[in-house]
């Protein structure tokens, strides 16, 4: 069938709540394609169908258009609304601008107001952890590390950010930290600043609560919960999990065999999930498997371990509900666009990529362990699984582990890889017997990253 032309499939318009944010209202049959698209320059899925672009620089509608073109080189169509469009033409000017800027074109400018966005971004996203902040009477600097890199001091706020020093070890650029401003040394991130906060609540993520003193500030690290990569969260509860998979997906037929497992069966009666109460950690707490027909062959199965984050799951668990998820044919053998499509998220993410003679691994470039492995010699039938996606400190040695056979489905991978690249959850502060002790353990250094709610599906 001819594809219609005079439909809508990604609409761009300015944020009603936000002065120069903008939302991406996605319409298109094939939503994943699109998303991708915007991710790659900025934009943060915030439901189903939309994704927002929200930077510290206030330059979301030079961004939005250049990925407006983007979209329509790929055979999108993609509507911009007027007021949009106005500020596209407008360029942004700011109030407080070094005073050197004047001599600066326009492009100039960007790079450097871009420069101070990617520094925010490495620091939400886990990828730049800092130590240490204080006021030095003008602005605020800080002392941070890069996930298996550099250490450096970072000086202003926002849009003027800049890398100030760069140190070979964490060691000597905190002592150096400390030389330069001793008794305004604070632990930790700075407090939000106006222009950060406005950015993550339109992210969805509630800002950082009031900024205590230097006393309490221990304790607040502590005690408040960690927004972490959702492949470095706890487990969460898998009980109350599968209660909302029945509650909400009313194909799938609930039963319970007897105490310890309760298994779902669709009404097509060719995919079937099984939950283990009970399961220990040499157990596997969920098994899928999907069949050619209620009396056929089985096409794939998959495993997940009970510490798998509950987050990963139910993703894994709706993709199961889309017409995708029956795979490959048995006969098939797994293509290389098939290994492309269900790493594309990792690959837009800049996850590295390592092929050996055996095996495809995609690893996470944070100090929280995470991955995607092929085993290219595994054959339908064999006891080995084909797809490994694992966190924890290394593959050899996970946390959790989700095991899939060699046609377990390519658009349900990429359904959990993208949750992997892109998802963030809240994990629970440690609990504390002595109040004391509380108090005088060091604090974790860590960043709250924004907010990236996964919707349920990309198609």
């Amino acid at each position: 069938m001819p594809r219609r032309t005079d439909l809508t499939d990604v609409r761009l318009a300015l944020h009603p709540d936000h002065s120069s944010a903008v939302v991406a209202t996605i319409t298109a049959p094939e939503r994943y394609l699109a998303r991708a698209v915007l991710a790659e320059y900025g934009f943060r899925p915030t439901g189903d169908e939309t994704m927002v672009l929200a930077r510290i620089d206030h330059d979301e509608p030079h961004h939005a258009d250049k990925a407006a073109s983007a979209l329509r080189e790929g055979g999108a169509i993609v509507e911009v609304s007027a007021a949009l469009q106005e500020e596209i033409k407008t360029e942004w000017t700011y109030g407080n601008a070094p005073t050197h800027w004047q001599w600066l074109t326009p492009e100039e400018i960007r790079e450097a107001t871009g420069e101070a966005q990617r520094i925010h971004d490495d620091i939400v996203a886990g990828r730049l952890i800092i130590h240490l902040h204080a006021h030095d009477g003008w602005t605020t600097a800080a002392v941070g590390t890069y996930a298996g890199g550099k250490s450096v001091h970072l000086h202003g706020e926002d849009h003027l950010r800049t890398e100030e020093t760069d140190y070979a070890s964490e060691a000597e650029a905190v002592a150096d930290f400390h030389r330069r401003h001793t008794v305004a040394v604070r632990p930790g991130p700075a407090p939000l600043t106006d222009i950060e906060r406005d950015a993550v609540e339109i992210l969805g993520m509630a800002p950082s609560s009031t900024t205590p003193t230097a006393a309490p500030l221990l304790v607040a690290a502590e005690e408040t919960p960690q927004l972490v990569p959702v492949y470095a969260n706890g487990p969460g509860d898998h009980e109350a999990l599968l209660n909302d998979f029945f509650a909400t997906n009313g194909e799938w037929e609930k039963w319970r065999p007897h105490d310890e497992t309760t298994i779902a069966s669709h009404e097509s009666l060719t995919l079937r999930v099984e939950f283990l109460h009970e399961a220990t950690h040499g157990d596997s707490a969920w098994t899928i498997a999907a069949y050619e027909s209620p009396v056929g062959e089985r096409l794939w199965h998959a495993t997940a371990t009970p510490a798998t984050p509950v987050e990963i799951m139910r993703i894994l668990l709706n993709s199961l509900s889309t017409e995708d998820s029956w795979g490959l044919n048995p006969s098939t053998p797994v293509k290389e666009e098939d290994l492309a499509r269900a790493s594309r998220p990792l690959e837009d993410a800049g996850w590295p990529l390592k092929v050996g003679a055996r095996l495809i691994d995609w690893t996470a470039p944070t100090t929280d362990g995470a991955g995607l492995r092929f085993d290219t010699l595994v054959k339908q039938g064999n006891v080995l699984p084909a797809w490994t996606i694992w966190g924890g400190s290394t593959v050899n040695s996970p946390t959790w582990t989700i095991h899939l056979s060699t046609h377990a489905p390519t658009a349900l991978i990429q359904d959990v890889t993208f949750e992997l690249a892109h998802g963030y959850s809240h994990r629970p502060p440690p609990r504390h017997a002595d109040p004391a002790l509380h108090l005088a353990q060091k604090p974790v250094a860590a960043s709250p990253p924004a907010a990236m709610h996964r919707p349920a599906h990309r198609r």
